[in-house]
């Protein structure tokens, strides 16, 4: 009767071994991005004189396949202004490889701050090229931001787009 329940406990425990170990998943080669979501969508825009500094944070998700994402070097996710397609670059480093296969998976999040520093969030106005001045005709100005990333062997991903963000002109 011992060696019954040995055999079983045996097998049991093979199986649960088995059942623990798991492929690593299919991702493909190029880059894709998920949406996740910002910290907040409205903010003071980026200008001097006193300001509330603030921060909104944007976050998505990604896989690759081969594992080649980030660089040391070069800039590798662009976020482009709804309003004017201009884009700002930014860069995420290596991301090492976990596990046994070549794909890497995670969560990227971007923080921008309407510091005077930056022009994430400056509004503009009809009909003229001035920006980041207080106005109070349009007290308010809105955008998204359109994402991507790009791997080392130049594959750019999916592109995303983010809630729309008002921006307080005031």
């Amino acid at each position: 009767m011992m060696k019954k329940s040995g055999y079983f406990l045996y097998c049991l425990l093979i199986l649960l071994l088995a059942s623990t170990c798991s492929n690593p998943p299919e991702f493909p080669a190029e880059p894709v991005i998920k949406y996740l979501g910002l910290s907040h969508t409205s903010i003071a825009q980026s200008r001097g004189g006193g300001i509330p500094l603030d921060t909104i944070e944007i976050r998505f998700a990604f896989t690759d396949g081969d594992g080649d994402l980030g660089s040391k070097d070069s800039t590798n996710i662009s976020l482009t202004d709804s309003r004017d397609n201009f884009e700002h670059f930014f860069k995420v480093s290596p991301i090492p490889q976990l596990g046994s296969g070549d794909g890497i998976q995670g969560e990227i999040s971007i923080k921008l701050t309407n510091s005077p520093d930056t022009k994430y969030f400056c509004c503009t106005f009809p009909n003229t090229r001035l920006t980041c001045i207080p106005s109070t005709t349009y007290p308010t100005d809105s955008l998204s931001y359109f994402i991507r990333i790009r791997d080392r062997s130049g594959k750019w991903s999916n592109t995303i787009k983010t809630e729309r963000i008002t921006i307080f002109c005031k």
